[in-house]
């Protein structure tokens, strides 16, 4: 049976003007109760940003087979047991018949300031997924096939994401890949990496104005690492997990 990708990109063009409409909305919302935080922190603090994403992401899953999953997006049902901590909240859960099938991390930064989240970003990615995998490794879940681990990043496609950045590194060179990489090529090879390193399943990030507001316009970074990419693995592992449960 061939994969069912759901359309895909007209789904992802609706929760790109989502994304941008819910920030904006977010940020009026503030400013007419007299309450409004500081600089773009208005645009986030009232959530449900990536909720076009998630919603994309339940399609997938109950076109390719797994209809009757438990699919869990409210906070109290989204923690998962680490290892290195005791818990750990995920964005979205996929569970069928008591075995974990997908968790998935969706993330998104705005600018004008790129270099203050990059790091912190970096950083919850590749700890979230080790302690996760860890925890697998460790039967925390049972005795069942690997999970789908996915993180899906959208960043703001902008001057500032896009211009080349310097690094102080006084000991030792930094790597040649990351020598006045912008910050959208630093998130590509983050993904990338993630992926190599086997800690997700798949990484995307993909980039976009906020003028897709109305037109809901976004590009990809490399094959690698670009929403088709995300999709086609997400379905495939879904497929397969429905032919194999029943």
């Amino acid at each position: 049976m061939a994969l069912d990708l759901v359309d895909y990109e007209r789904k992802a063009r609706e929760a790109v003007q989502a994304f941008w409409g819910n920030r904006e909305a977010a940020r009026q919302k503030q400013i007419e109760s007299g309450k409004a935080d500081q600089g773009e922190r208005a645009g986030v603090t009232a959530g449900k940003n990536m909720d076009g994403f998630i919603a994309l992401v339940l399609d997938i899953v109950k076109a390719n087979g797994l209809a009757h999953a438990d699919i869990h997006q409210q906070r109290a049902l989204l923690t998962l047991p680490g290892y290195f901590r005791p818990t750990k909240l995920w964005d979205l859960l996929v569970i069928h018949k008591g075995e974990l099938i997908a968790a998935i991390e969706m993330k998104s930064q705005v600018g004008p300031s790129f270099g203050n989240n990059f790091n912190n970003r970096t950083e919850e990615a590749i700890g979230t997924a080790h302690d996760l995998k860890t925890a697998y490794r460790e039967n925390a879940f049972g005795k069942q096939p690997r999970p789908f681990v996915g993180w899906l990043m959208l960043v703001e496609d902008a001057p500032g994401s896009r211009s080349p950045v310097s690094d102080r590194s006084p000991h030792f060179p930094v790597l040649p890949e990351f020598q006045g990489a912008s910050y959208l090529k630093r998130y590509d090879l983050l993904c990338q990496r993630l992926v190599q390193e086997q800690l997700y399943t798949t990484a995307a990030i993909i980039s976009s104005p906020r003028e897709a507001v109305t037109t809901g316009e976004f590009s990809g970074m490399s094959a690698m690492t670009d929403l088709k990419t995300f999709v086609t693995a997400l379905a495939g592992h879904v497929a397969a997990e429905a032919a194999r449960l029943g």
